[in-house]
């Protein structure tokens, strides 16, 4: 029986897609196994959002280039972003690679396993990877993806060039997959999609559907205890939206809404379409609809041109925000994009510096929002066992880790009474009901 060994990198969308191979893969007769060494299909599903993940890929196939040199037979597959950037040149810098798939083309992995030489995959439209059957992580969690690539132009952004143009699934076959999860026992769902709050703008309807109004039929449906849904840009979180979230009750408390910087010069050459002063209106207003929402963001740091100026601005906006969770990183240059060819570059040591102090306030943020909630019960979707000990770890509404003591099934979505906090978590026990 032939074997397959799967490693995923990168944003929740990957993740989504990976599930998708699992299933291919499983439904072509192979097995998925835990080590390289035992699998005759390696397969690496790529991010390229920014040069480490292609630094990271780069020392993965060093290790594919091991075992397929105890076994010449094995087959390499990257799948992608990054294949559907380079394309063909891939398999230049790369020759260890048998079959590279953009993630637009992952159903013609099957068939690319039957064929001998280097086969890509990359031309045409494809097949939206949620149109695929997939193999879930968790039976009682799911990814749902609602739409795929994107219509803005930020500068720095490669995700157009690796996703597309912004396509919408049909209304009708989201609700339909989601009945279906929900029936086969999922209680979270989490929508994917590169901007969703663009949902449907792209779709020839004579009532063009909003994210708003699918949340609202999704809602509507049994079964389904929690919808959650990433990621939104901030210039078109409508009211329509903060109104959704504010009432319909398996929408959890939880907006991540990337920021990018809170200065408006650095926002502008960013093409971001919005202020600084238009994202907080957008977060206080989130605030104001749900008293205990949790607003999340990514912000970079070393934009080319930022000044010593435009960092502060960053940092008041955190301090403004107040954040619950933030990823934060350093600016960096993709090929293609208009960023890349921008001057000013920022040195690497003034980068480094204000990360650092980046990092320093949000995680402050985190910490100061996070205790608020001790002495609170809050309510866990309970994934499995804990890192920490003996204790159980789950999450919350807002998408915090939450570590407990006590007893209870994974799946089971049980009050947890916290007693202790982190930037990152919170810790607790289980409440008596």
């Amino acid at each position: 029986m032939r074997t397959y060994f799967l490693r995923s990198f990168g944003c929740q969308m990957n993740d989504h897609d990976a599930e998708r191979i699992s299933a291919l893969l499983d439904g072509d007769g192979l097995v998925r196994v835990e080590r390289i060494d035992d699998a005759d299909v390696i397969v690496y599903n790529t991010c390229t959002v920014r040069h480490n993940a292609d630094d990271r890929l780069a020392g993965h196939l060093g290790e594919a280039a091991r075992v397929k040199a105890l076994d010449p037979r094995r087959v390499v597959v990257v799948a992608g972003c990054l294949p559907q950037v380079e394309r063909e040149a891939l398999f230049e810098r790369f020759p260890i690679i048998d079959v590279a798939l953009g993630p637009q083309h992952l159903r013609e992995l099957p068939g690319a396993l039957a064929g001998r030489g280097q086969r890509g995959y990359f031309d045409g439209e494809g097949t939206l990877s949620g149109e695929l059957p997939a193999r879930r992580e968790r039976p009682f969690q799911a990814w749902v993806q609602v739409m795929s690539g994107c219509g803005n132009a930020c500068s720095y952004c490669i995700v157009p060039a690796a996703r597309g143009a912004q396509r919408s699934r049909p209304a009708a076959a989201i609700v339909s997959e989601v009945r279906s999860l929900a029936a086969d026992g999922v209680l979270e769902v989490t929508l994917l999609g590169q901007n969703v709050n663009a949902y449907g703008n792209d779709l020839a309807d004579r009532v063009r559907p909003t994210f708003a109004g699918l949340l609202r039929r999704l809602d509507a449906l049994d079964g389904v205890r929690r919808l959650r849904f990433t990621t939104s840009h901030p210039r078109d979180l409508s009211d329509e939206l903060v109104e959704a979230v504010a009432t319909l009750s398996s929408v959890c408390e939880h907006v991540h809404l990337p920021a990018q910087s809170g200065s408006d010069r650095v926002l502008a050459a960013m093409g971001r379409g919005y202020t600084m002063e238009w994202y907080l209106g957008r977060v206080e207003a989130l605030r104001a609809a749900v008293a205990d929402i949790a607003v999340t963001t990514d912000l970079m740091v070393g934009f080319p041109g930022e000044t010593d100026d435009d960092f502060d601005d960053t940092l008041r906006l955190v301090s403004a925000a107040g954040f619950d969770a933030a990823f934060t990183f350093v600016f960096s240059p993709r090929p293609g994009t208009a960023a890349a060819a921008m001057t000013g570059a920022v040195p690497p040591e003034v980068a480094r510096r204000r990360i650092e102090r980046l990092v320093a306030a949000t995680q402050a943020e985190s910490r100061r929002r996070h205790a608020a909630a001790v002495g609170t019960t809050v309510e866990v979707l309970v994934e499995g066992a804990s890192r920490h000990g003996a204790l159980l770890r789950g999450r919350s509404r807002q998408n915090v880790t939450v570590n407990f003591s006590g007893a209870a099934a994974s799946g089971a979505i049980v009050p947890v009474c916290v007693t202790d906090s982190t930037s990152t978590t919170l810790r607790g026990r289980l409440a008596i009901r």
